[in-house]
């Protein structure tokens, strides 16, 4: 079957030929495609408002030898009021550049729903935004085979409550009883947090309360296990630094 209807969310576009568009859509059954856009850098095509950056929609695809023709689209949701905000519209960039990085074309993924919570919830103003992210990076890292231990050891399984020392080799807490290498020490309060974050639903972050340090060190750490995983270091949360 050469045809697919499928929801998704453009993660991202390039310019193809005079007219037309090249998109990254994350799709909820057939996971990331290449997709062909004709006409759709002209404003009055039909397909041009659901072909941007974050629009959430459903999707009629044709696939061919190589990449997928867009036949039609229904937007469900644009998103593009993330762009009135500078804070949006870098974390927004960041959730799509982490999903494009971490997930190989064509592969399946139940991370889709949690994106789609991480548009609507950037929506709330409440909403701690660093925290979502560090949420979302636990739950990609798991998605893609590369969750953290956290109840348990990581080199001999015992079960763990607590520990002050986590580990980039092996993925996790390691126990007083194993050796602490390839690592890095972490306080009380980090290995709550990250056991928080890898439990919690992305629409109950904003329970937990994590003073700066605490949130920092999260972030170093969850920034470590994706550098080291993933083909390359997603740059779009490097811009809040600068400001």
């Amino acid at each position: 079957m050469n045809t697919i209807k499928t929801r998704g969310i453009v993660l991202k576009t390039q310019e193809y030929k005079e007219n037309d568009k090249l998109l990254w859509i994350f799709t909820e059954e057939f996971g990331k495609v290449s997709v062909i856009a004709k006409g759709a850098r002209k404003s009055k095509n039909r397909n041009f408002s659901n072909t941007l950056p974050f629009s959430f929609g459903e999707y009629v695809l044709y696939k061919g030898r190589t990449l997928y023709t867009l036949n039609e689209g229904r937007i469900i949701d644009s998103f593009q009021d993330i762009l009135n905000d500078y804070d949006t519209l870098i974390y927004g960039s960041y959730f799509n550049e982490l999903i494009d990085i971490a997930i190989e074309e064509g592969e399946s993924h139940p991370i889709f729903i949690d994106l789609v919570k991480c548009f609507y919830l950037m929506r709330n103003k409440a909403i701690d935004l660093d925290l979502l992210a560090r949420a979302f990076e636990v739950k990609v890292l798991k998605a893609t085979g590369y969750g953290i231990s956290l109840e348990n050891c990581a080199l001999c399984g015992n079960k763990i409550n607590t520990t002050d020392y986590i580990s980039f080799q092996f993925y996790g807490g390691i126990c007083n009883q194993c050796e602490k290498q390839y690592g890095t020490k972490v306080s009380a309060a980090t290995y709550n947090g990250l056991k928080f974050l890898s439990k919690v639903e992305l629409e109950k972050v904003g329970r937990l309360n994590l003073d700066m340090n605490t949130k920092e060190q999260i972030g170093k750490i969850l920034e470590t296990f994706i550098s080291l995983n993933y083909r390359k270091k997603p740059n779009s949360l490097s811009l809040l630094k600068k400001f």
